[in-house]
């Protein structure tokens, strides 16, 4: 047998695959991850002028934080030997049938879309699409994802996708405050038959920006004095009702409407834009994306068009380049936390690019009609086993349905046991009727499923007949939809556009698929060099196990007895992740790093306020701070002080102890980014977590810079109280173009009891009155298994030489730069940690080459830009993380040399400022098929500037993106049918 069919475990995981660890070298992974050898090692080493790596983390490390130790992890894991352990913890998961629904349902990702994005490195290791000219295929995939959800649900614009539905529902509460102009109320209604986990995020969020929640049947809306509704269609026991005269209702009392909505069901139902909702959301996650234990799937966010300037997230705009032709970019994307900071109301930043596009590509398969006939055909089957049971005596609590029924009166305790029996999940009991029992249909449903259903719920003797059912109701109701009432039915098209009905069969969508594909710029062409986003290997081996059935295939509500495996990996992730950190405990829930800041600052308040100290709500942040830290503060009601920084970048001690002085009867918290944001590790972070203790406040130690730390030093050791971690960065998830991401905290034992809990889903000791923060009670869970294989195949000894290459190939990166550019901060003994700064603005000032400029000429080098601009404006940050080869640095570095010599010819004259590589960049095949070159510079230096790039060209599909026209002219729908044609 080959050692790859050994990473191939058999189908269903029941058994793990074939042992082969006597053959496998346990170093052998280590060395793939770190991409420099002992040899390239050593000659880094030695331009840096440091005899060995000791002396280069001594002089980088504070020795007063260093960890002193190895970490106490496992020796590391083979990559046969890791991944036959998770084929043993997905066996122990049972896969059982799911009716469960409630916001989560089976579904069918089509082959081509598992095979060519899913699983495919060129979509899931780009990066958020900052950067338009080398992102235009998985921006068409977004603005794929925009049309379907506009289409469905009736609205003028939709986003590029928020996390899940249940926080997408706490945007829309926000959204809802700060844009109705019309009613001052602090209340927000809430319908009773909303998805529990939803009711559950909405309490979090509505406690600390001072909202009450008024829950109470949907049909009193309109007695309740509320800036917003929430309406859900159809509701959590699957009734379909028209909203439409809620709606309207709510209006005429100046209260703004959201509808949680079921995309698929829209294919039916009429769509809530026509109704009168002005915001529309849900989760696309039955557009082919596996339930995954809870996640990553992509909610969606529709609104009318005055609400615009307001939505939440990010929205593909579509724009023209510089010469003429259509081009996608990111719409306002400098995103809300950055243009408000603390006084933002959302701190939204990850989102779920990967899962938008596989549901957008899902509605490019299917088209109008596949969808229609995939809705029909479950609204049929749902029909056909409510007319049996009717029949047999059952009562439903709702005549009309698409694909929920809610029985009522059942005997639970037998029916349980019946269906467990039968390897089938049903729900049971809701918040007025613990009786009840919901059963949910969904795509994989087949008839005899249905037969199956009434065998658990009547017994063996029903005597019932789906053939001959279906031929009776097929009969009486020709349309197939007479469980929707009349006033609920979609009479409108949907999905159009040429785009939605032009690949039908599998060679036009496989084409499709790598057309946009090959527009992108991903890890599988060049290394992306962005500082604070660690883009490093995400490993073949740790991304395999996330479609394996054994963890795709679960609900996250499934009992617990069925997800023992699930369990003892989540765990143990967590136990990593407690040693590496030095917390007590980890809270898995956080979905992004965003929500991870969140998280740890409610944990912070929480313990406050069980201390009798709720008044304390100042929280210090350094004005050098990522944008999330301030609106992550406002968020939970902090007041947001800042403190300042010093000339060499670090925090101001003296003015951060005069403030948390100044504030000592209100201090909360103190917001640290370490190493710091500048990119340096500052030696008095114990006197700044000191001072803070001293008066009264915790210690929140953002983890987006965890990355220069695992192995050398713990958060958790020298004075942090909670962490957010970066999975998406430190831990090897991908990030997939913008999202999915991770952002688990790390607690000290004190806060532990206050992490976020999980109505549907309890958590063993955490406080049973904390609210949740996301839809599930794990978070992401499905790609919690890339984080354990890595740590699991490093090993201590491995995550320690990760980070130590990390700042090794960082320094290399700033010494062969820094006679070309400044290097703006460094540490006291003169190293950077895992990224650094150099400074544009002295070039511009001399040559009118801004950043950006820089930025756009790399592509035609074969690169991504680095960080522009932040945390200084008119710089580049650059972490090139511990993945890349000596040899790829080099040819960065060579690029960036080049670069700077083009522009000291601008600089000397040679070139006009307003005519010359950079500020024509990115060179298209386009520009190369001119007649006419206008330019005082060759063709082939345009294009092919190095040999490197001669041999493997990556070409930019647009020319430069008109950024203000895309802003000033927002269009987030795919282009017309004339502009399609032409």
């Amino acid at each position: 047998m080959s050692e790859f069919s050994a990473l191939r475990p058999d189908s269903q995981h029941s058994q793990a695959a074939p042992r082969l660890a006597e053959l496998a070298d346990h170093d052998a992974f280590i060395q793939r991850h770190n991409g420099p050898d002992p040899q390239d090692t050593n000659a880094m080493l030695d331009a840096l002028g440091m005899p060995d790596m000791a002396t280069l983390i001594h002089r980088t490390v504070p020795d007063d934080i260093r960890l002193g130790r190895e970490l106490d992890l496992q020796a590391p894991h083979s990559e046969v030997e890791a991944l036959n352990e998770l084929a043993r913890l997905a066996g122990q998961n049972r896969v059982a049938k799911s009716f469960i629904g409630q916001g989560y349902y089976d579904t069918h990702m089509p082959a081509v879309i598992q095979r060519n994005v899913l699983e495919n490195p060129g979509w899931y290791t780009a990066y958020t699409p900052y950067q338009p000219e080398i992102s235009q295929g998985r921006l068409e995939g977004l603005l794929n994802f925009q049309q379907t959800v506009m289409d469905l649900t009736g609205m003028a614009l939709a986003n590029a996708s928020l996390l899940d539905e249940a926080t997408a529902a706490a945007e829309a509460m926000a959204l809802c405050k700060r844009a109705n102009k019309k009613n001052k109320s602090d209340a927000f209604f809430v319908a009773d038959d909303v998805f529990p986990q939803t009711l559950d995020v909405l309490k979090t969020r509505a406690e600390y920006f001072g909202f009450t929640l008024i829950v109470a049947p949907a049909d009193t809306v309109a007695e309740h004095d509320a800036f917003g509704a929430l309406l859900q269609y159809p509701g959590n026991g699957g009734e379909v009702r028209d909203i439409a005269p809620l709606l309207a209702a709510a209006a005429e009392r100046g209260t703004m409407t959201c509808v949680a909505a079921d995309l698929l069901s829209l294919v039916l139902l009429k769509e809530p834009g026509a109704m009168g909702a002005d915001i529309v959301f849900g989760s696309a996650q039955r557009f082919g994306v596996p339930m995954g234990f809870g996640g990553p799937h992509a909610a969606f966010f529709a609104t009318t068009d005055k609400l615009k300037r307001s939505i939440p997230g990010r929205i593909i705009g579509v724009s023209k380049d510089s010469r003429g032709g259509t081009a996608l970019r990111m719409a306002m994307q400098t995103r809300e936390q950055h243009i408000r900071r603390e006084k933002a109301t959302s701190n939204i930043c990850t989102a779920q690019a990967l899962l938008a596009n596989i549901a957008g590509f899902y509605a490019v398969y299917h088209g109008a009609e596949g969808l229609t006939r995939i809705a029909r055909r479950v609204h049929r089957l749902t029909a056909i086993l409510a007319r049996g049971l009717e029949q047999s005596g059952v009562t439903l609590a709702h005549s009309s349905f698409f694909d929920t029924l809610r029985l009522t009166g059942v005997d639970t305790d037998r029916l349980h046991a019946r269906a467990t029996q039968a390897g089938v999940n049903l729900r049971y009991g809701f918040d007025n009727g613990k009786s009840d029992v919901g059963i949910s249909l969904d795509e994989t449903t087949a008839a005899r499923d249905v037969a199956l259903l009434w065998d658990v719920i009547l017994g063996d003797d029903h005597g019932l007949s789906v053939n001959a059912l279906d031929e009776t109701m097929a009969a009486e109701d020709a349309a197939g939809n007479a469980a929707i009432p009349a006033a609920c039915r979609r009479e409108s098209d949907f999905l159009t556009h040429p785009t939605f009905r032009r690949y039908r069969s599998e060679t036009e969508m496989l084409r499709y698929l790598k057309r946009l594909e090959n527009k992108d710029l991903s890890l599988t062409h060049a290394m992306i060099p962005l500082g604070s986003c660690t883009m490093k290997l995400n490993a073949t081996s740790e991304m395999l196990p996330i479609s394996w059935p054994g963890f795709a295939q679960l609900h996250p509500f499934a009992p617990r007895d069925q997800v023992t495996g699930y369990r003892q990996m989540i765990d143990e992730l967590a136990g990593f992740l407690e040693e590496i950190t030095g917390y007590d405990h980890v809270s898995m829930q956080p979905n992004s790093g965003a929500q991870g800041e969140y998280a740890g600052l409610l944990a912070i308040r929480r313990y406050q306020a069980a201390q009798g100290q709720a008044h304390r709500d100042v929280c210090l942040i350094p004005s050098s701070a990522h944008g999330t830290n301030p609106a992550s503060a406002a968020m939970v009601g902090m007041q947001v002080v800042v403190t300042e920084c010093d000339a060499e970048g670090n925090v101001d001690l003296a003015d951060l102890t005069a403030k948390a002085e100044q504030h000592s009867d209100r201090l909360s918290a103190v917001m640290l980014t370490y190493p710091s944001t500048h990119g340096v590790f500052e030696t008095h972070v114990r006197a700044v977590c000191d001072v803070v203790h001293r008066n009264g406040g915790q210690v929140y130690v953002d983890g987006a810079n965890m990355n220069a730390q695992v192995g050398l030093s713990r958060p958790g050791d020298f004075g942090g109280d909670v962490s957010h971690l970066n999975l998406h960065k430190t831990f090897c998830i991908p990030h997939g173009g913008g999202g999915p991401g991770m952002g688990p905290i790390g607690v000290k034992a004190h806060l532990a009891p206050f992490v976020a809990n999980h109505s549907v889903t309890p958590i063993d000791g955490v406080d049973p009155a904390s609210t949740a923060v996301a839809a599930a009670a794990f978070g992401s869970a499905s790609i919690l298994p890339i984080s354990w294989a890595y740590i699991k195949m490093m090993g201590a000894r491995g995550l320690r030489e990760a980070t130590e290459l990390a700042i090794l190939n960082a320094n290399y990166v700033a010494k062969r730069l820094e006679e070309h550019f400044p290097i703006l901060y460094r540490g006291e003994n003169g190293t950077v940690a895992h990224e650094c700064i150099i400074d544009v603005r002295p070039l511009k000032s001399a040559s009118g080459i801004s950043e950006e400029d820089i930025a756009k000429r790399l592509m035609d080098y074969g690169f991504h830009a680095p960080t522009m601009s932040f945390p200084v404006p008119g710089t580049l940050m650059i972490e090139p993380t511990e993945s890349e080869s000596r040899y790829e640095l080099d040819r960065f570095c060579e690029a960036m040399i080049a670069i700077r010599e083009e522009i000291a010819r601008v600089e000397r004259g040679e070139w006009p400022v307003d005519n010359n590589p950079l500020v024509n960049a990115p060179h298209t095949m386009a520009d190369l098929a001119d007649a006419d070159w206008a330019h005082p510079y060759s063709r082939a230096l345009g294009a092919f500037p190095t040999e490197a790039v001669k041999a493997a060209k990556y070409w930019p599909t647009v020319n430069r993106v008109d950024n203000v026209l895309g802003d000033r002219q927002l269009i987030c729908s795919c282009p017309s049918i004339d502009e399609y044609r032409d």
